[in-house]
């Protein structure tokens, strides 16, 4: 498992590219939730979301050590736009494997980094293995979304900015899709201030942590439809799964009409557009228990398409 000391050094070594997103509040929306709600804007990150946290670490990493011809990664679209953005920087070609249906927003921005494009099936797993096979062809550097350590850590500097940005925070509500920001969210808030509750949000229609909590074991849920496109991840990652067994406080599914509720209101009350898989822990943290609790909603990103967002209203 990942630790506190792995996050802080997550910190430093991303300091130069990440920046720290603000928080952001709504009267009403905190009306609605009969709670104090803050949203750690983490849409309003470089390259829209919060995977340029996990994909600085990693690939920093990997060419501090590894000098690689080539960075692959397997990706919806927000882990392929931040490997795409920092190989970029750090003058390595990437070759981002992309589902079938994925968003041509993201596409766009995967090719504005000069990242190039390889679409394979629609499940993470298919993804997944054809990026490690163009690995071993080109003889490149994966880049896991998701189940790695450095990645995991990368991820859970978001937790350490929420923890000092906020005091007396009570519940703080995550995304979960293959596990890497909440597992590190988790250790970075769990290992720092333990008191605060960490609550997973999941599509109703894509609970396979949600079901894998309750079995004991990691279950397979296969394909879905859910609107949160980044959160359709099949399985919980290897690594992610014992962290979030271990810390996670609770995990809430959302139904899909909720996610676009959430997401209508955070665009007509807060003027900010956000990704469906974002308003999924908006939409969980207007389902808490009103006691006048202080909540922060991880506002996962801010990448969709403009032709989706009438979809969602």
């Amino acid at each position: 498992m990942i630790n506190l000391e792995q996050i802080h050094q997550a910190r430093e070594n991303i300091s130069d590219i990440v920046k720290m997103t603000p928080m952001m509040t709504s009267n009403m929306i905190s009306a609605n939730a009969r709670n104090q709600l803050f949203l750690k804007c983490e849409h309003l990150q470089k390259t829209g979301s919060f995977k340029i946290r996990g994909a600085t670490n990693k690939v920093k990493d990997a060419a501090a050590r590894l000098n690689p011809n080539s960075i692959i990664a397997a990706s919806s679209g927000n882990h392929g736009q931040a490997v795409a953005y920092i190989a970029n920087q750090l003058d390595i070609p990437s070759t981002i494997v992309v589902p079938e249906d994925a968003s041509v927003n993201k596409l766009k921005a995967i090719k504005a980094y000069h990242g190039n494009v390889e679409f394979c099936g629609t499940t993470s797993e298919e993804r997944i293995k054809r990026a490690k096979e163009i690995c071993e062809v080109e003889k490149g550097t994966y880049i896991p979304p998701y189940d790695d350590p450095l990645i995991m850590a990368g991820q859970g500097t978001v937790g350490l900015e929420i923890i000092e940005q906020v005091k007396d925070i009570d519940e703080v509500y995550v995304p979960i899709g293959g596990g890497g920001l909440i597992s590190g969210v988790l250790t970075a808030i769990k290992e720092t201030k333990p008191s605060i509750r960490v609550i997973g949000a999941e599509p109703a229609i894509a609970n396979d942590t949600y079901l894998s909590l309750n079995k004991g074991e990691r279950v397979n849920i296969g394909g879905t439809t859910t609107i949160a496109d980044g959160l359709r991840t099949s399985i919980p990652g290897e690594l992610t799964f014992p962290v979030i067994q271990r810390y996670v406080d609770d995990i809430v599914l959302v139904e899909e009409e909720a996610i676009k509720e959430a997401f209508s209101m955070v665009l007509t009350r807060m003027k900010q557009v956000i990704e469906a898989s974002a308003a999924v822990s908006v939409a969980a943290a207007l389902r808490s228990t009103p006691n006048g609790k202080r909540m922060v909603a991880l506002v996962s990103g801010g990448n969709i398409d403009n032709n989706v967002i009438q979809s969602l209203l």
